[in-house]
């Protein structure tokens, strides 16, 4: 399956992601992605949009992706995605579950048929190094989630 690459490249977007670890796990989309033009796994999130704060984009993001209201915590990472033609800085927040279901949703910026969305799953902590994970940069802080902030944002 692949997305309608011209909705996400060819300019800057600013993604907003959210961290939710419960049990040893953190909930993760599985989506195809259109940089890699493959399947990865992903912390749910998205485009923040014109006029909207990041904490709001956030929880619109979970609800639409995982079926979930959550309430925002600390910043914990930022990713800046450079794979022309895409451009994404992404900031990733520790979230925590205010209520619902985990459920996979769907993108609304995408066509029914163009869904980068593909599957919604805990993974537990100690296995991230075994999917094929993006960012790389995220990975370090999730396997040592205790001490998160003593990493650097970057």
């Amino acid at each position: 399956m692949s997305s309608d690459s011209s909705t996400f490249s060819g300019k800057l977007r600013t993604r907003i992601c959210g961290l939710l670890v419960e049990d040893e796990a953190v909930l993760l989309t599985q989506i195809h992605s259109p940089v890699t033009q493959s399947l990865i796994w992903i912390p749910p999130g998205g485009g923040l949009q014109y006029g909207e704060t990041m904490r709001a984009c956030l929880q619109r993001e979970l609800l639409e992706e995982t079926n979930l209201r959550v309430s925002v915590k600390n910043l914990v990472h930022i990713n800046e995605l450079i794979d022309l033609p895409y451009h994404a800085l992404e900031y990733y927040y520790e979230v925590e579950r205010v209520s619902g279901e985990p459920k996979l949703g769907s993108d609304p910026e995408l066509h029914k048929g163009r869904q980068v969305l593909q599957d919604l799953q805990w993974i537990a902590l100690e296995e991230l190094s075994t999917i094929k994970f993006a960012p790389p940069g995220l990975l370090k802080k999730l396997q040592d989630w205790d001490n998160r902030f003593s990493y650097s944002v970057f």
